[in-house]
């Protein structure tokens, strides 16, 4: 069933446009049946529960952690996970790096925008993306590789709003992609389960897929 489904979405999405699985609530067993299916990239966002789903799955499965992420809890992630979607502050990507150079690795991770009309998300600002970036501290990391934005819209059955922010989140990531890095930003991570249609439609190159392949959490 679960192989379905993810193939299921695999053939709506356009080419070039890659699918996290988010698996987090679901049991281990559930990811070997995915990954038995062809599906490599899988969703956490939870430490704990994703230290030890590490241990216990393939080691060639592609872990990105899709949560909001403490500074303490990035040493227990940093020896293997493959990408960090939620960066948020300065000071959790100087964690970052620091545990990443501790690790002899370059940990890939997105900057965090926050464009939905909810005080619960947490992101920067637009402005205060755009101010960050050019303050140019992110070029002191040097164990870290940036490479694009996520962002959540709001959740809302308001179509019309959630294409505006995902389009703002378009626009900001062309300006930062073109003032500041030159192109080499690659990652537009925004659409879930709800709103992936309207994400991909709007820029969006990987989507946060876990309701509609694992069912409702467990």
């Amino acid at each position: 069933m679960v192989k379905e489904r993810i193939n299921s979405i695999l053939r709506e999405l356009p080419e070039g446009v890659r699918l996290v699985a988010v698996s987090k609530y679901h049991p281990a067993s559930m990811i070997q049946e995915a990954y038995d299916g062809g599906q490599r990239i899988f969703g956490e966002s939870h430490v704990q529960e994703l230290v030890g789903k590490y241990e216990a799955l393939p080691k060639d499965i592609e872990w990105h952690f899709i949560g909001h992420l403490q500074t303490n809890k990035v040493k227990y992630i940093a020896p293997f996970v493959s990408l960090i979607h939620a960066v948020d502050s300065d000071h959790l990507l100087k964690e970052i790096d620091k545990q990443a150079k501790r690790c002899g690795r370059i940990i890939p991770v997105l900057m965090q925008v926050h464009v939905a009309k909810e005080e619960t998300k947490f992101g920067f600002a637009p402005d205060e993306l755009l101010a960050y970036m050019q303050s140019g501290a992110w070029r002191e990391y040097t164990n870290v590789s940036i490479q694009g934005l996520m962002c959540m819209a709001t959740n809302t059955d308001n179509d019309a709003q959630i294409a505006s922010e995902f389009e703002q989140a378009k626009q900001l990531f062309e300006m930062v992609n073109g003032k500041w890095l030159n192109g080499q930003w690659k990652t537009r991570s925004w659409g879930m389960s709800d709103d992936y249609p309207i994400a991909v439609r709007h820029g969006s190159n990987m989507v946060r897929i876990g309701s509609l392949i694992f069912g409702e959490r467990v």
